[in-house]
């Protein structure tokens, strides 16, 4: 399984073509899913300007599986942030994102490498090419 990061999200509603290309690339079985929190992320992001902007971030969503993390998985975030964040600024929102795919055993597909790569057991991916 496969979890989309913020930055992944925002190339894709940028329209940022090789993030597209990837996405539609992807058959049913590889589906990508959302953390719950790169959601709550996205309907913040600066790129919503309107009304009509949310509407269409909303139509976008609801074709994604949206994962949420357990108590569990919440309270390890907190340790992570309370161990990383000096050191790696590792913020709160990110130790959420984290956890939930370590939970669900899936793969983050991310560009946001200085604050995943210090948190162990956490697979990610850098799904397209970046020019």
């Amino acid at each position: 399984m496969r979890f989309l990061d913020t930055d992944v999200m925002i190339d894709i509603l940028r329209g940022y073509l090789p993030a597209v290309s990837w996405l539609t690339s992807l058959d049913e079985d590889n589906a990508p899913a959302l953390p719950g929190y790169v959601v709550m992320e996205l309907l913040t992001w600066k790129g919503i300007k309107n009304k009509e902007g949310l509407h269409r971030l909303y139509d976008i969503l609801a074709e994604f599986v949206i994962f949420w993390p357990s108590v569990d998985a919440c309270s390890l975030a907190m340790e992570v942030v309370y161990q990383k964040y000096l050191s790696h600024a590792v913020a709160p929102f990110d130790a959420l994102i984290a956890e939930c795919a370590r939970e669900y055993g899936a793969t983050l597909c991310t560009f946001n490498r200085k604050h995943y790569d210090c948190i162990e057991g956490l697979v990610t991916e850098q799904p397209y090419s970046k020019e």
